[in-house]
């Protein structure tokens, strides 16, 4: 009975310690700046890792008042693509701190 408690303390530091460095990679993720781009860079979507709108950029060369669809799929697929980068960096940053243990609510993980 007394080593299993002792394991359930070794098991709460470490998930303390886990804790603590998913909390650390979630305010790193945060602060980093994604970019996704569409028609070669003629749309520009900037996102921070929360998930925070920056900017977007559009080359004059693309718009055009009667293909208004195509901008409209040009901004789509940006943002589909700044959003996917920070969905795959935060999965990976995440399996890095929990050894590819799911902990599900996390983003990225599963679960979600």
């Amino acid at each position: 009975m007394a080593g299993s408690l002792g394991d359930l303390g070794g098991l709460l530091r470490q998930a303390k310690k886990m804790q603590k460095e998913v909390a650390e990679m979630q305010n790193k993720l945060a602060d980093k700046i994604y970019e996704g781009k569409a028609g070669g860079g003629a749309v520009v979507v900037t996102i921070t890792g929360a998930y925070e709108f920056k900017n977007i950029t559009i080359n004059p060369e693309v718009v055009d008042a009667d293909d208004v669809e195509m901008l409209e799929d040009l901004v789509a697929v940006a943002v589909k693509d700044v959003l996917q980068q920070i969905t795959v960096d935060s999965a990976d940053s995440m399996k890095g701190v929990t050894g590819g243990m799911g902990l599900p609510g996390m983003p990225g993980m599963p679960g979600m």
